[in-house]
């Protein structure tokens, strides 16, 4: 199976990414989990590539989404056909 196509940057306390994660599971859609607690590399990529300091930070196939934006999340994922 190749590697998913979407990155979820998050943190265990965030609401907000459990939500983003809850979401694409229901989508059965298949994601790469970065904790940016854990991991300082990934929260440097996440503010590298979001502009942002907070999170989620969601990458789906170059798109980068920050927040857990359901309809840009629906979006992205359509426009890839990821789902």
């Amino acid at each position: 199976m190749s590697e998913p196509k979407i990155t979820v940057y998050g943190a265990t306390w965030c609401a907000f990414c459990h939500a983003a994660k809850d979401y694409l599971d229901k989508q059965g859609v298949a994601y790469i989990d970065k904790d940016v607690e854990q991991d300082p590399e990934a929260g440097r990529e996440a503010v590298e590539k979001s502009g942002q300091r907070g999170i989620p930070v969601l990458d789906i196939a170059g798109d980068v989404i920050y927040g857990f934006d359901r309809p840009k999340i629906d979006a992205a994922i359509e426009a890839h056909k990821l789902k």
